[in-house]
C-alpha cells in the first residue's frame, strides 16, 4: 500500500480492490496495531491454532559512515512510505512526508527501490537528481557469460531514470562510485557528500573494490536517500517467537511446507524467501 509509489501501483483500482475482496471473504484486518509493541505475538499464538508470518523483509541496509546522523539522510523506505501515505491521506496537504522540492537529491543504490526514489523526487520538483551505483555500467548487449534464458544484464533506462533524463538532459546514474562521508552545516543539516571512484578486482576471497586515488569529488546535497537493498525481516517478532533463521536471516521454512521450527507457526513471502518484487506477493 505505502512502499510502492502510486504512479507504479494504483492503490484504488488494484490494492483496495484486492483488500475488499478478501474482506468480503471473511478476513478481518486489524490496523494501526504493531505486533511486538501494541500486542504480543505470543498472545496471538496462544489465542489461535496457526500463525502465518508474512511480515516482509523491510530491514534496510545502512551506510554507517561519517555524518550519517545528519538531518537530510534517510532510508529510502522511510521516504517512500511517508510520501504515499501523505498522498493518500491528504494529497500531501498534511505535510507529513519528506519533501524533495527544490533540493539537490542524491539516491545511493541502483535497484528498483532507488528508481522509485528517483521518480518520486522528480514529482516533488527536485532541483537536481543524482544516483550512485557502486557496480559498473552494464553492457549495451548481452555478455557471452549471460546467455538466454538468464535475465539479461544489459544497460536500460527504467521509468525514473528516463524521466530524469528527459527533464535534466542525462541519465542520473553514476557508476563505480563510493560515498566516503556526509558533511553538514552548523545546524546539523546535510550540505554535501564526498565520494571516490572505485574499480573492482578479484582476490582470493572473491571480488572486491578498491578506491582510485585522485578521484575524490564533493557533491552538493540537501537530501540523501539510502536504497542499498534489504537485509531481511524485522527482528522483533522472529526473536520473540525464537524462530530459526536461514543464512540470510529470513525465517527458515521449506517451500511447499512453509512450517518453521516453532509449532503452529508458518512463514511465507519475503519473510521466508528474502526481499523481492510485489508480483510475488500478488
Amino acid at each position: 500500500m505505502y512502499g510502492i509509489p502510486n504512479m507504479k501501483l494504483d492503490k484504488e483500482k488494484i490494492v483496495n480492490r484486492r483488500r475488499d475482496l478478501m474482506e468480503a471473504e471473511g478476513i478481518k484486518f486489524v490496523t494501526n496495531t504493531e505486533i511486538g509493541t501494541d500486542l504480543s505475538v505470543k498472545q496471538i499464538v496462544e489465542e489461535n491454532e496457526a500463525l502465518v508470518l508474512c511480515i516482509g523483509a523491510t530491514k534496510g541496509r545502512d551506510l554507517k559512515i561519517e555524518g550519517r546522523e545528519l538531518d537530510g539522510v534517510h532510508f529510502a523506505m522511510d521516504f517512500l512510505h511517508a510520501n504515499t501515505k501523505s498522498l493518500l491521506d491528504s494529497r500531501h496537504k498534511d505535510g507529513k512526508f519528506i519533501s524533495a522540492k527544490d533540493k539537490h537529491v542524491i539516491v545511493i543504490g541502483g535497484g528498483d527501490t532507488g528508481t522509485d526514489c528517483v521518480g518520486t523526487s522528480m514529482r516533488h520538483g527536485c532541483k537536481s537528481l543524482t544516483q550512485f551505483e557502486i557496480m559498473g555500467r552494464p553492457p549495451d548487449e548481452r555478455a557471452t557469460h549471460n546467455p538466454w534464458p538468464q535475465w539479461p544484464v544489459v544497460y536500460k533506462l527504467d521509468y525514473g531514470q528516463a524521466e530524469a533524463k528527459e527533464h535534466f538532459g542525462d541519465d542520473p546514474r553514476n557508476y563505480l562510485i563510493s560515498t566516503l562521508k556526509f558533511v553538514g552545516d552548523e545546524n546539523g543539516r546535510l550540505r554535501e557528500l564526498h565520494t571516490v571512484e572505485v574499480e573492482w578486482v578479484m582476490t582470493d576471497n572473491g571480488p572486491t573494490f578498491r578506491q582510485l586515488p585522485g578521484t575524490e569529488k564533493i557533491w552538493p546535497a540537501d537530501l540523501v536517500l539510502l536504497a542499498l537493498g534489504f537485509l531481511g525481516p524485522e527482528d522483533t517478532i522472529l526473536e520473540e517467537l525464537n524462530v530459526a533463521r536461514d543464512s540470510r536471516s529470513n525465517a527458515k521454512a521449506e517451500y511447499g511446507e512453509f512450517t518453521t521450527d516453532v509449532e503452529g507457526v508458518f512463514a511465507a513471502g519475503d519473510a521466508r524467501r528474502g526481499q523481492s518484487l510485489v508480483v510475488w506477493a500478488i
